[in-house]
């Protein structure tokens, strides 16, 4: 009888847990193809406004490589790269935060916050300043700049063992010490040569085009298929380190692993398009809201993260009281008042 009562109890919570993974699965399934629809729908109004405006059928169908050759021009070299280069990027930041917040199980890790954006700013800056490079070498200064700031918080944080308390608090140092690094550049440097500088300050997608475009894209595409052979342990990883160890996660190999992985997606969207401000903080925000899980949610995320930039850059584009204004300043505007109410309700939850 006993053995009957636990084998019908086994049934019943394994029915269960499968309603449940449906159901997650299928609540994904809607966020993804709504994220999709957001995108083919901002894509379209890119495509269509700006200074030579066109009607959305005419810019579909030279979206296609047919109609006037003066409508192709205009969608393929001036517009459509600006909408790919901001959802990739989008998607860069969005997957590298939940990445940063699943891992470290803190809502505040990002890279914006942690330093990491600021080093990268800071190499690119010292490239154009100092060293006076420019086109890719300055991408690749960004990507030097993110990566060694990251193994500098790395050494700082280290004590036998990564913890997310130590990891933040750091990074937090080493942001004020980049900013400060920067201001000092920008300060010595000539009028002329800082404005041209400053853009990698606040975060622009209006100049990635051709092989920085093409290489943004192959290196986000390969980094996101090495995050999708380590999403199974971000679950394990989010119920704690003991808890993550008796389900078989290696805890210190997966944390390490995921955060350069997130490292590495910060820095090559930061490389080509500067610190686009507060998208790593809030895309999975969002997406987690949005699944009502408190998991990884790293598709979900890329997805928010892409709608998020490209619709700041439209903003940024047509919006703002007829200024043109980057895609960094509008994320920044959006996102500041989300990380106070951030703060205060993390601070209210401490108290309760």
């Amino acid at each position: 009888m006993a053995n009957d009562l636990m084998t019908t109890y086994a049934v019943a919570a394994g029915s269960a847990v499968r309603h449940l993974r449906a159901a997650r699965r299928r609540r994904l399934v809607l966020v993804l193809a709504a994220c999709a629809v957001l995108l083919v729908a901002l894509a379209t109004l890119a495509l269509s406004l700006g200074a030579a405006s066109l009607p959305p059928g005419r810019a579909l169908t030279a979206l296609l490589g047919v109609g006037e050759a003066k409508d192709v021009f205009i969608v393929h070299r001036l517009r459509l790269p600006r909408v790919a280069a901001a959802v990739v990027v989008g998607a860069c930041f969005g997957l590298a935060g939940a990445l940063f917040q699943s891992t470290l199980r803190n809502p505040l890790a990002s890279p914006d916050i942690l330093g990491i954006a600021s080093g990268a700013s800071l190499g690119a800056v010292w490239a154009l300043l100092v060293a006076g490079v420019t086109g890719l070498a300055v991408a690749g200064a960004a990507f030097a700049g993110a990566l060694l700031v990251a193994v500098a918080i790395w050494f700082f944080a280290w004590r036998r063992g990564l913890h997310s308390i130590r990891f933040v608090l750091v990074g937090v140092g080493f942001a004020y010490l980049c900013s400060s690094l920067l201001a000092w550049l920008l300060s010595n440097a000539e009028e002329r040569v800082a404005q041209s500088a400053l853009l990698w300050t606040v975060g622009s997608v209006s100049d990635i085009r051709g092989e920085e475009l093409a290489l943004l894209a192959v290196v986000a595409a390969v980094l996101a298929l090495a995050v999708s052979l380590l999403a199974r342990t971000q679950g394990p990883l989010a119920l704690g380190d003991d808890n993550a160890r008796a389900l078989g996660v290696h805890v210190d190999a997966a944390r390490v692993g995921s955060l350069l992985l997130a490292v590495g997606l910060v820095a090559i969207a930061t490389s080509f398009a500067g610190p686009v401000a507060f998208v790593a903080l809030v895309a999975p925000a969002i997406a987690r809201r949005l699944l009502s899980d408190g998991g990884a949610a790293l598709l979900a995320s890329a997805g928010v993260g892409a709608v998020l930039v490209l619709t700041a850059d439209l903003v940024g584009q047509h919006a703002v009281l007829g200024v043109s204004a980057p895609v960094g300043i509008v994320t920044g505007i959006v996102g500041a008042p989300y990380l106070l109410w951030l703060l205060a309700t993390n601070e209210r939850k401490s108290r309760a």
